[in-house]
């Protein structure tokens, strides 16, 4: 087991995301092996959940002639437009059915404010709305966050990032995660994330 001050920070396991969802990456079901072992060994796990209500406004579908994965301006930056995903309470919303649920002491809902993306389990997409899980993981005196989980180059990276400028050390097990990689999404990631002091491992 490891020490009291280490996470697992489980991003995003959800049936949207493994193949067969609306926003399927590629081999997301794969990992789950994987994450279900590392769970025995931290005595910190929690698992996040995108929870978008049917009218997002991340859903390209909300912006006539908009399409999926194109970028639009919103009063937080830009917002790559996906297609309906998550929605509250839909199948694909639900984690995953091969994802061992019971270990984790915390299960952190994101995404849920219609006018704003939340990409990261820590601050949604104008990076200063909490979501409340640094306070949580601070106050329990954890220091160290391992983050595994989809997708690598977005919710992912979003988490990573903001939690090492939180003051969190942050490693990311890039073989416990899959990625979406639009347009050199996934490159440009890890960069930011290595120039972040994220250690990046397989």
């Amino acid at each position: 087991m490891r020490p009291a001050t280490e996470a697992l920070i489980v991003i995003d396991v959800q049936n949207d995301f493994c193949p067969g969802g609306a926003l399927a990456v590629a081999e997301g079901d794969q990992i789950l092996p994987r994450i279900n072992a590392l769970m025995a060994e931290f005595p910190t796990v929690v698992l996040t959940q995108d929870w978008h209500p049917h009218d997002h406004s991340s859903f390209a579908e909300m912006h006539p002639g908009a399409a999926p994965f194109s970028q639009i301006e919103m009063p937080y930056g830009k917002q790559t437009l996906w297609p309906r995903h998550c929605v509250q309470g839909s199948p694909g919303a639900k984690f995953h059915p091969g994802l061992h649920t019971n270990p984790a002491q915390m299960i952190l809902r994101k995404g849920f404010r219609t006018a704003i993306d939340s990409y990261s389990a820590l601050f949604e997409n104008d990076h200063k709305t909490p979501t409340g899980l640094a306070g949580y993981l601070q106050t329990r005196d954890i220091t160290h966050l391992t983050l595994v989980g989809l997708a690598t180059d977005f919710c992912v990276a979003f988490s990573a990032l903001d939690a090492a400028k939180s003051g969190f050390d942050v490693t990311v097990l890039q073989g416990a995660c899959r990625a979406i990689d639009l347009a050199g999404s996934l490159a440009a990631q890890q960069a930011a994330m290595t120039a972040a002091g994220v250690h990046l491992q397989p």
